[in-house]
This record gives structure tokens, C-alpha cells and sequence, in this order.
């Protein structure tokens, strides 16, 4: 019979079920009774109790589980061997600070001493385990918590820990972490009047398709009135139902706050809840979802309700329900949804414009003189050979194609689109903060102070590690000499509970100081800098592929070869660059992660912080330095024809086309962002997760011939031990970082970018919906403000992208170029003749020995290049000429009115528009109008009880006091205490 489906309690035969007993605990008058096992009602009359979501007694609710490692009585030696749990020197410090305390020695077992060692050192390991966590628990229960184990479970060699808060318990955190939470006070929310009105009506009107059948979706004109809670104000709390007043996402906050206040003292050193998941006493710890996605019988919850309208493809159209997400998940990760929900409708009207650019430069590709220049039939201009030896001269109008494809990203439309993006940046920053101000409204953030959260964070197990290392050394060092020692035997027991007590203080004196992680810093450097210069190194490898492979075509005797090699070697190496991107991000990763490893920071949010900006630096540097190559560096190392740039002196560096770098940073640019979003953000995330479940589908099928069947009598917290751990949202930020740099840093080559991003985006919410309602477990609700880091990295990219944008149109493109012909050089203000403008003359005589084409098609005596140098015949041969220096400052002047000109139309939208919506500022202010309103009245209510408790002269004694008593009583609407019932 399985444990937890029996439906009759028998005595004396009950299977490893541990009701832990709560003594009685008085709160606020409140007296808990010693907790009593009741009878587990059957699966068909609680199917809560039957899933894993209820205790045995079908009513406690699970809040959180902790599961650890259960050794078999058959499990064999190879099974020991292959635990994932190591004896390391964390658990062997904790080791030697317990036996300190006086725990008798394990005797030693019988047979092959060599095996008896082994099992020996092994069990006395798991007894340790096993020890640490019986006082865990032990001090879980005094904190008022109730617990019950399951082993007996189809998940072999795991042990669960149920945990449920208690109402009182509840109450106390609830206290302790400032919790707002609504009362019975509802007030009505100010609407809108006059146009605007009638306008937000006909919009609600015309969307109301697209928003999800959620109902906390719904605008409602009501709102309750929510304040800090207290356990002396209960009653102005709607406690009607107590089950629900709580929901579990804030239960499992409240375990989680609890978990991590509790230590286990006895041995030396404490231990905190994160050292015991680091050292593997315990190996998991999550909350529990709600409940089934789908099947028979699935009552509705939370769970399902996101999945159906929020996680499906088939919804995409639609908003999503951030409120709904909140509730389940918490404020930081409906923070992360929110924003991208917003960036994502943000892109909508960059995507129009982009594509409106695009079919400019179509529509106007045939009226672009340059380009018809150059695919003139009369055109005869004779080009001097692209590489040495191998290339020939060859004729301009081969170069067609390319000028005309140019044109298309090439056109005084890209400017403009280059200044809207920018504004569109600035916009996006200021909207961004006007709705998470909203949000903070609507989920009663507005008193919300994070740097109260960072004062209850707790430090990471590695850190405790760290300290207890550190504080072993200089014990070590302080220790006594052995005659010392010797003379204080006869008070051994005195001693040895001193240095226990002594132990439990040293920990928290103890913290690493920067000499410490002087170390660890450097080699921070060293590794990041090593880092940089592989991704120099790999791009230096990618030119020097383009240069052997254009020459090595070049030899080719099939003549379609021939013809089409700028476009084979432009492919090519944007594809490699692509793959070697993709593998060093994941490189990049582990390494960034291994760094912060290293400097052992402090808390959980100091690790965040430090993780995220290795990864950014590492990340962006990797998927950005081979387009800055392309569009800035490209083509003006080269050297003139007879005096060319070699590297390794073989190596002729490569130039640009006729039309400019700009098509092929166009050409790498869309490669590396399309094949990022398809094969890095959204293959591997369908896949990887696919491909995980499938192995442990296949390892679970191994052992069992009827998996569909154990499927199905799972209970939730094994289900949800199944699925994959929270890792945070860190590597979601990133790539939309990353993302954010492809669609406003270059977009001045490539207009298209916001709507390949949007098309994206549309898949990524849904993609990462799904993945955190049916493939993660439940994450440990986090509050949050804002983005944090995220919006700072935002607006430096937003930044430096105004910049780069300028000088991507003055130096990577024509514009400049043929501005300055139009208006200095030409003859009638045309662009007729800007091509030959722009070409220098060569004498092909002067060519260095052995550089010469060694089969020219052409008998040539003079070929052009594409450069600002005199002529051969000229007094000063191939130098630098007076228009070089007249495009030079014409570009560097644009550079800079460009770049103030939009950074001060940025400033300006900036200072427009308001952080604060003014209706939400209004209505923060009518809310502390409405508490202290609340707090006066409960006075009053106070004074007229007293009055009618108290005797006629006691009346007129204690009206003599009143004004100081009134005014003395009356909190402040910041303060810890709430107002009457009302």
C-alpha cells in the first residue's frame, strides 16, 4: 500500500511519517494547540492530499520542500560511490566541530579493513548529514513551523521535507518583512474626464480582443487601501478567509525569509540554510506549483490558467496578464516581463519606420546617379587589381550589383532613421519608467526600500566556507603549545563548550577583506584581458582567412568562381564569425561565472551584480568587435597600389568595394543577429530543455517498464523535483541586451533590425512563458522596484550607440563624400561625376617587383583606385590631396554636430516627459490623505470608548490631557502601526 494514499491510520505501524508537534505558542492572545495526525482522508475525497500539495491530513497546505539524499539499506558500494555528494572540506570542518562537542565515535566495522574504512568514513559522513539535519529541523519547529517527511517515495534515494507556516507564523514574518497588504478600506481610483476620457474608452473599446481572459487583467476603478501588516491591526484586515488572505507565492516568501534565519549552532561553526544546501546535508529546496497543467480532473489554478493564456503560441496577439504573472511568480520576474513586453510594442513603430527606409532605397535605387554611373554601358574604367599577382584589372561596372545594393542602406533616409532610433531610445528609457512606476503603484511598491531587503540578505554559502577557512588558520595559529595543553586537562569538558560558544561568534566577526580576494582580483583581470584578446586574436584569424581564400579564388579557373568571390568570402567568414560567436558565449559563461566564483562575493545580489557585468563586458565585446572591424577599420589600413599594407609581409590587408564597407557590415550584421535569435535564443532554448527531458525520460524508463503509470501517481513536490532549478534571469536579460545593441548601435546599416527583432521578441515571450510555468520549478518570489543594473547597461548602450551611429554615416558610408562634391565640387550641384571624383589615377609601372598581375586581361597603363591622392604626373605623386582633408573635416564636423544635436534631443524628451504618470502621483498622494484620515478616526474611536468606560470625574481629568494625548497618539502614516476597523 503506498504511504500516502492509506486511508486509515493503524497504530504502531505507521510508515516514516513524521508529524512534528507544535507546542502551544500564545500570539496575540492566539493559543496554539499541540498539532494532532489526522486521519488522511482518501484520494477521491481531497485529490490536494493525493497530488502532494496538502499534508497527510489533507489540510495544511505544502508551502516549501526540502529534499535530501537517502542511502537504501541495499544500495551497494558502487552506489555510495557514485552519490554526487563528496566529503569535502566544508563538511569535515563541520566534522571536527562537532566531534568537538563530544559525539561518541562511530565504533569501526568488522572484515576488510580497506572497505571498512571506506564504509566507515562513508556512513559516518551520512550520519552527520543526517545529525545536521535533525537540528535544522529541530529549530524549524521552535520558529513555529510544521513539518513532515516522506521516504517512502517512487523517487528512489530522495527524501522530501514538507513544510508548512502556521497562521501565527504567517502573521509574524508577514510583521517582520513589512508585507503591504490590502485592507478592508476600498477607495475609488480617479478617472479621466473630457477628451482624453472618451478616448482611452474608444481604444479599451477597439483592444479588448487582445487582452487575456484573466481577470486580474480588468481595470477596476476600486482599489483596496494597503499598508504594512501588523499583528495588532488585525482586524483591519479582511481575515475572512485565512487560507487565501496569503496566496503561496507570499507562503513560500515567508519560509524562504524563515529558512534562511535558521542555523544549526552545535557544531563549531553555524551553519546557515545555504552552507547546508552547499555542503549537500540538504540538496534541493523550491516551493510547489499550484498545481497540474493538464489531464483529468485538474481543478482550475494559477498554473494552468498562464499556461492557456499566457504560455501558448496561439495567444501571441495578445497582452500579457503581468498582473496574474506577479501574483504567481513575484515582482522581479513580472518586472522582467513587463519590460519586455513594453520594449517589444516599442518596436512596433521602429519596425514601420525601418521597413519605410528599406523601400526607399528601393523605390529609389534606378534614380541614384552614383549607381548609374557606375552601370553606365559606356562606363570603361579600369580598376587596379584587388589582390597581388593572382587578380587582374578589372573593369568598374563589374561592381554593378554592389553599388546597387548599397543604395539600398546607402541613402539620406538612413540619417534620418539613425536620429529617430536614437529618440526612439530615449523614449523607450522614459516610458519604461513611467510603467514601472505605474506597476509600483498598482502592486503597493511605493514604500518598498530596497536597501532594507539588502540588509535581511544573507550570505552565500560559499562565502561562510570562505569565513570558517579563514577563521581555521587563525585558530591554528594562535593555538597553545602542547605543555600548555597539557596542564589543562583535568578541565577538558570546561574547554571544549568554551570553544564551541566561542566558535559560533567567530564566523560572524570574521569577513574577507580585500587582501583576501587580492588573488582572486587579479586573476580577474589577467582572465578577462586573455579573454578580450582571444576574440582579437579569432577576428585577426577571420581576415586572414578573407585575404588567402580571395586569392585563392582568384586562381580559380572556373570564370562563375571568379565572379562571385566578394560575395563567397563575404558569407563565409560572416557564417564562421557566427559559429565562433555562439561557442565562445557559452565559453564566456562558464568563465564569467567561474571569475565571480573566485571573488566569493558577500550576498546573493553582490554575486548577481559582479556575474552580470563580466558577462556583458565578455558578450558584447564577442558579438560586436567583428562588425566595429567591418564598419571602422576596414579598407584604411590598406596603402595605395606600388605601396601596399602587408601583414606577416605576405598578407595584403583587405579593402572595401567600390560601394563602401557599409554593404558588408550590413551582410554581417543580419547574419550574426538572425542566426543568434534563431540558434542561440530560441533553438537552443526549445531544445536544450527537450533534450533534457528526454534523458531523464530515458534514465526513468530504465528503471521502470510502467513510467506512465508512475507518472501518473506522482506526487507534486516529486513531480516538481523533476523539473529544471531556477537559474535566474540573468541569461533572459542578456540576450535581450545584446539584442537591444544589435537594434540601435548599427542600425544606420541595417533599418531592418527592429523588425527582425520584433518578429523575435513575439516568439521569446511565449517561449519563455512556457518554459517558466511547465519546464522550471516554482522560483522563491523575489520584490523589486525596478530592472536594477539592467537600466543603467540600457541607457550606456542607448548612449554610445548616438555615437557610434555617427560616425558609422560619416566615415563608413558615402554621405559625407557626396555631400562635399555636391556642394564644393561639382560643376551644377548634381552628383554627376562624383564616381571619377572619388577615383585616383595609378601608373601601372610603378607596381613593386613581383606585385604585378601575372596574367592581365587588360593592357592597361593607367588604372584607378578609389581614394583622395594626386596624380602620377602631378608634382607630389600619390599624395594625400586637398579634398582628402576638406571629406576628413567635413566628417569630423558631423560627428559632432550630430552627436550633440541628439543627445540634446534625447536630454529634451527626457526633461518632457514626467518619470511619475500624474495620475499615479495623484493618487499616491490621496492614499497617505486616505491613512491618516484612518488613523484619526481610530483616536476618536479610542477616546469615545474611554469616555464611555470611564466615570464622570475621570471624564474631566482626562480632558484636561486630551489635546497632549490626541496629538501624541496620532501615528505617523509611515509608522508600524494601522488604523481602527472601519
Amino acid at each position: 500500500m503506498e504511504r500516502n494514499e492509506r486511508s486509515t491510520p493503524v497504530p504502531g505501524k505507521e510508515k516514516e511519517v513524521d508529524i512534528i508537534n507544535i507546542k502551544g505558542i500564545e500570539d496575540i492572545g492566539y493559543v496554539q494547540p499541540d498539532s494532532i495526525l489526522l486521519n488522511c482522508l482518501t484520494p477521491e475525497e481531497n485529490t490536494g492530499c493525493q497530488h502532494g500539495l496538502y499534508f497527510q491530513d489533507g489540510e495544511r497546505r505544502v508551502d516549501y520542500i526540502l529534499t535530501y539524499h537517502i542511502k537504501k539499506p541495499s544500495s551497494s558500494r558502487s552506489n555510495r560511490q557514485s552519490s554526487r555528494f563528496t566529503d569535502n572540506a566544508f563538511t569535515r570542518s563541520l566534522r571536527r566541530g562537532t566531534a568537538r562537542l563530544g559525539r561518541a565515535p562511530t565504533p569501526q566495522p568488522r572484515g576488510d579493513p580497506e572497505v571498512a574504512s571506506q564504509d566507515h568514513s562513508m556512513d559516518y559522513h551520512v550520519d552527520d548529514k543526517r545529525l545536521h539535519r535533525e537540528e535544522f529541523e529541530g529549530n524549524l519547529r521552535d520558529m513555529g513551523m510544521e513539518l513532515e517527511k516522506d521516504e517512502d517515495t517512487k523517487t528512489p534515494g530522495v527524501g522530501f521535507v514538507k513544510i508548512h507556516a502556521p497562521w501565527h507564523v504567517l502573521c509574524r514574518e508577514a510583521e517582520f518583512m513589512k508585507l503591504k497588504m490590502p485592507t478592508k478600506k476600498v477607495y475609488e481610483m480617479k478617472q479621466s474626464t473630457g477628451v482624453g476620457a472618451k478616448i482611452n474608452t474608444l481604444v479599451n473599446k477597439v483592444t479588448e480582443p487582445l487582452y487575456p481572459n484573466v481577470e486580474d487583467n480588468r481595470t477596476h476603478n476600486v482599489k483596496h487601501l494597503s499598508y504594512m501588516f501588523s499583528r495588532e491591526k488585525q482586524h483591519l484586515f479582511d481575515l475572512s478567509d485565512r487560507d487565501s488572505f496569503f496566496d503561496s507565492k507570499t507562503r513560500a516568501s515567508i519560509v524562504f525569509e524563515v529558512l534562511k534565519r535558521t542555523k544549526c549552532t552545535k557544531a563549531k561553526y553555524s551553519m546557515g540554510f545555504t552552507s547546508l544546501l552547499g555542503s549537500g546535508v540538504y540538496t534541493d529546496a523550491y516551493p510547489l506549483h499550484d498545481g497540474d497543467l493538464d489531464g483529468e480532473n485538474v481543478e482550475p489554478n494559477d498554473r494552468k490558467l498562464l499556461y492557456e493564456e499566457w504560455a501558448s503560441y496561439s495567444v501571441f496577439y495578445k497582452y500579457q496578464p503581468i498582473g496574474l504573472v506577479r501574483k504567481y511568480f513575484g515582482e522581479k520576474i513580472g518586472l522582467y516581463f513587463a519590460w519586455l513586453g513594453l520594449y517589444t510594442q516599442m518596436l512596433i513603430p521602429a519596425s514601420l519606420v525601418g521597413v519605410i527606409v528599406f523601400l526607399y532605397g528601393c523605390a529609389t535605387v534606378d534614380d541614384n546617379i552614383p549607381s548609374m554611373e557606375i552601370c553606365h554601358p559606356k562606363n570603361n574604367i579600369t580598376m587596379c587589381p584587388l589582390c597581388d599577382r593572382a587578380c587582374s584589372y578589372w573593369k568598374l561596372k563589374e561592381a554593378c550589383g554592389t553599388a546597387r545594393a548599397s543604395h539600398l542602406f546607402d541613402n539620406p533616409a538612413t540619417v534620418f532613421f539613425s536620429i529617430f532610433m536614437a529618440l526612439w531610445a530615449a523614449m523607450f528609457m522614459e516610458h519604461w519608467k513611467r510603467r514601472q512606476m505605474r506597476l509600483n503603484y498598482e502592486w503597493d511598491l511605493t514604500g518598498f526600500e530596497e536597501e532594507e531587503e539588502e540588509l535581511k540578505d544573507h550570505p552565500r554559502a560559499e562565502y561562510e566556507l570562505r569565513v570558517m577557512q579563514k577563521s581555521l588558520k587563525k585558530e591554528h595559529k594562535t593555538q597553545k603549545n602542547p605543555t600548555e595543553i597539557a596542564e589543562e586537562t583535568t578541565n577538558k569538558w570546561k574547554q571544549t563548550v568554551q570553544s564551541a560558544m566561542a566558535g559560533l561568534k567567530l564566523t560572524e566577526k570574521e569577513k574577507l577583506t580585500c587582501k583576501d580576494r587580492l588573488p582572486a582580483y587579479m586573476t580577474n583581470v589577467v582572465m578577462m584581458l586573455l579573454m578580450i584578446g582571444v576574440t582579437f586574436a579569432i577576428v585577426f584569424g577571420v581576415i586572414l582567412y578573407r585575404i588567402s581564400t580571395k586569392t585563392a579564388l582568384h586562381m580559380s579557373n572556373n570564370p562563375t568562381t571568379r565572379s562571385n568571390v566578394r560575395l563567397t568570402v563575404k558569407t563565409t567568414a560572416a557564417i564562421i564569425n557566427l559559429v565562433v560567436i555562439l561557442i565562445l558565449d557559452e565559453v564566456y559563461g562558464a568563465v564569467a561565472r567561474w571569475l565571480t566564483v573566485l571573488e566569493v562575493p558577500k550576498t546573493d545580489k553582490s554575486f548577481e551584480e559582479r556575474l552580470i557585468f563580466k558577462t556583458f563586458i565578455l558578450k558584447f565585446v564577442n558579438a560586436f568587435t567583428p562588425i566595429i572591424y567591418i564598419a571602422f577599420f576596414r579598407g584604411r589600413l590598406v596603402g595605395r597600389p606600388g605601396s601596399y599594407l602587408y601583414v606577416f609581409e605576405s598578407y595584403r590587408m583587405e579593402e572595401c568595394a567600390h560601394g563602401g564597407c557599409l554593404m558588408e557590415l550590413c551582410i554581417q550584421l543580419s547574419i550574426t543577429m538572425l542566426g543568434k535569435q534563431l540558434i542561440q535564443n530560441n533553438l537552443f532554448e526549445i531544445g536544450i530543455p527537450k533534450l533534457k527531458k528526454l534523458i531523464r525520460y530515458i534514465k526513468s524508463k530504465r528503471r521502470s517498464f510502467q513510467e506512465e503509470e508512475r507518472e501518473k501517481k506522482l506526487q507534486r513536490y516529486e513531480t516538481d523535483h523533476f523539473l529544471e532549478p531556477f537559474a535566474g534571469l540573468t541569461p533572459e536579460y542578456m540576450e535581450m541586451i545584446i539584442q537591444f545593441g544589435f537594434v540601435t548601435l548599427f542600425v544606420a546599416s541595417f533599418p531592418l533590425a527592429p523588425l527582425f527583432a520584433l518578429l523575435n521578441n513575439i516568439i521569446e515571450i511565449r517561449l519563455d512563458a512556457k518554459k517558466f510555468v511547465a519546464e522550471l520549478r516554482r522560483p522563491v518570489a523575489a520584490r523589486a522596484k525596478d530592472i536594477g543594473i539592467w537600466y543603467n547597461l540600457l541607457r550606456a548602450v542607448a548612449k554610445v550607440a548616438v555615437i557610434i551611429n555617427a560616425f558609422v554615416i560619416s566615415f563608413t558610408s558615402d554621405f559625407i563624400p557626396r555631400l562635399v562634391y555636391q556642394y564644393m565640387y561639382s560643376p551644377d550641384g548634381s552628383m554627376h561625376g562624383f564616381v571619377n571624383h572619388t577615383l585616383s589615377y595609378f601608373n601601372v609601372s610603378n607596381f613593386q617587383d613581383g606585385k604585378e598581375p601575372m596574367d592581365p586581361q587588360h593592357q592597361v597603363e593607367m588604372c584607378r583606385y578609389k581614394d583622395y591622392r594626386e596624380p602620377p604626373w602631378s608634382n607630389t605623386p600619390y599624395v594625400i590631396s586637398k579634398e582628402f582633408w576638406a571629406v576628413l573635416a567635413a566628417r569630423l564636423a558631423f560627428v559632432i554636430v550630430f552627436q550633440n544635436v541628439v543627445m540634446l534631443m534625447s536630454d529634451i524628451v527626457d526633461w518632457l516627459i514626467p518619470d511619475i504618470p500624474k495620475d499615479i502621483s495623484l493618487q499616491i498622494h490621496k492614499e497617505k490623505i486616505l491613512m491618516v484620515e484612518l488613523f484619526m478616526k481610530e483616536e476618536q474611536g479610542k477616546i469615545q470608548f474611554i469616555d464611555s468606560m470611564m466615570p464622570c470625574g475621570g471624564k474631566e481629568k482626562r480632558n484636561n490631557h486630551a489635546p497632549i494625548a490626541r496629538s501624541r497618539s496620532i501615528p505617523h502614516t509611515h509608522s508600524h502601526t494601522h488604523a481602527n476597523n472601519f
